[in-house]
């Protein structure tokens, strides 16, 4: 394939390495591939994808299978790293399948591929039938399945019996050269213990410093902590705060609650009393340099070592690029590189 050639990128631990974050809930699948494509050409360190069946609300109005996605962005790109942002592994996906496609994602992407785990959102996983379990019940499947895939990555024949999962002799027999790094989501503390005994990289969507904190001095001290931060970029202010209202209004009511709902009706219920100053606070907007220096500042403060940008709004992602490129990313670079 034929590729433009691109502006290298720079590597951790010598700075805040910056992500682009591809939403599936948004974009067309066809448009991830081009988006991606684009965010490596203007210099961006690394990319996150997210991994859902269903957008939270039915204005987003997409959900790709992030797998096949990430199967073409492994041939349509060179050096940005690749990372789920984040995969269930408990209901949708048996472990042992997930690790199976990880570790054909970590050949296919010569290396480039970090598994991001989380345990899950009853939006995405009651489709299977089974009911939504306890917060308790998912941290323990949770616990199990990241003990499976790890075993699998080890390589060798794998049994296991536990109280959720089952394993009859699975082995992986395409394993890539470099093991795939495994990131654990966690934004409050037993999610967090579960990073520090199974992680080789935290996540959060927040910027939670006692869960890095506690993580660092659980055994993850040294290992990256990747963050994703929303933004609406755009040169009109008034236009970006009202598209970050339409289209974020439901990232506002806290894990706690986003985790239990059942669809996007749900999300869209939850949202009505939302303004759209409470977006504006969580959602920076606009063309303001200083203020996105500022947001990082604070992932930055909190101990992250990589924040992606999700750009919201599907149809104003070669804009945000441009506009990166030529201004965000030398000024992050400047203070934070």
């Amino acid at each position: 394939m034929l590729r433009r050639e691109t502006i290298p990128a720079r590597g951790y631990p010598d700075g805040v390495e910056f992500g682009y974050s591809l939403l599936c809930e948004q974009t067309p699948p066809k448009q991830l591939i081009t988006d991606l494509v684009g965010a490596e050409e203007v210099g961006f360190d690394y990319s996150v994808i997210s991994d859902h069946y269903f957008p939270w609300i039915e204005d987003l109005g997409h959900s790709a299978y992030a797998w096949s996605v990430l199967g073409a962005l492994a041939q349509a790109t060179d050096r940005i790293k690749l990372m789920t942002f984040v995969t269930c592994p408990t209901m949708r996906y048996h472990p042992a399948v997930v690790a199976q496609k990880a570790a054909t994602m970590g050949i296919l992407s010569d290396g480039r591929f970090t598994l991001g785990l989380g345990a899950g959102e009853n939006l995405n996983e009651h489709i299977i039938g089974r009911g939504w379990p306890s917060a308790d019940v998912r941290h323990e499947m949770f616990r199990e399945a990241l003990e499976i895939i790890r075993s699998l990555f080890d390589g060798g024949f794998v049994n296991y019996r536990g109280d959720h999962f089952r394993v009859d002799s699975a082995k992986l027999y395409d394993l890539p050269e470099r093991r795939v790094p495994i990131g654990v989501a966690a934004s409050a503390g037993r999610a967090g213990r579960i990073a520090a005994d199974y992680a080789d990289a935290l996540i959060s969507d927040q910027p939670v410093a006692d869960v890095v904190r506690d993580f660092k001095s659980g055994g993850g001290d040294g290992k990256p902590v990747y963050g994703q931060l929303p933004l609406a970029y755009g040169a009109d202010p008034d236009e970006a705060r009202q598209r970050a209202y339409r289209l974020w209004r439901w990232g506002t009511a806290g894990w706690k609650v986003m985790s239990e709902l059942p669809g996007p009706t749900s999300f869209a219920a939850s949202a009505k009393t939302v303004r759209p100053e409470d977006v504006a606070e969580a959602v920076p907007s606009g063309d303001d340099v200083q203020k996105y220096l500022d947001t990082v500042q604070t992932w930055a403060d909190a101990g992250f070592t990589h924040l992606s940008f999700c750009q919201v709004g599907a149809d104003h992602q070669e804009d945000f690029r441009r506009w990166a490129a030529a201004e965000l990313l030398p000024a992050l670079r400047e203070r934070f590189g």
